[in-house]
């Protein structure tokens, strides 16, 4: 296997927005949490993804950035079969502090509630995708300034 491109727990590791596609085809936008080389999405009864993955647990995914500023343009593409896993509190408030901040006062209540509530009596658990197949891309590219200095383009990767 060749060495990524980039550092991929690194990559990962940004709160950044995921897309989740299941059978149908659907495609929705997560907020996810990278952790024991598995992506964790939060998820219940509520959603249609937790009952598209009760009835087929292939999912791909995509994480991804496209930074026409700076060129930065990196990808990670995962698939496989995901599967629903108790929810726990702890892996919990590092996705959502990830996404919102360490200070819980400042969050949307329902943010707070999936913490506090009893997750059994909300339904609430966890989707795990642990990647049969993950792949990296970097698509970036030089930008440069031209003469009335608005940024021109260029394609290093042909």
């Amino acid at each position: 296997m060749t060495s990524p491109p980039f550092d991929i727990d690194a990559f990962l590791g940004r709160p950044l927005t995921a897309r989740v596609a299941t059978d149908g085809p659907t495609v929705r936008p997560v907020w996810f949490l990278w952790e024991e080389g598995a992506f964790w999405i939060l998820t219940g009864p509520w959603t249609k993804l937790f009952h598209r993955v009760s009835a087929e647990p292939r999912l791909a995914l995509v994480v991804d950035v496209c930074d026409i500023d700076t060129g930065l343009v990196r990808q990670v593409i995962a698939r496989g079969r995901a599967e629903l896993v108790p929810f726990d509190v702890a892996r919990g408030r590092r996705k959502l502090v990830r996404y919102l901040g360490p200070d819980e006062s400042r969050w949307d209540a329902r943010f707070v509630h999936y913490l506090r509530d009893d997750p059994q009596a909300r339904g609430t658990v966890w989707l795990r995708l642990t990647p049969s197949s993950l792949t990296a891309h970097d698509l970036s590219y030089a930008v440069l300034e031209d003469a009335e200095s608005t940024p021109t383009l260029l394609n290093l990767n042909g």
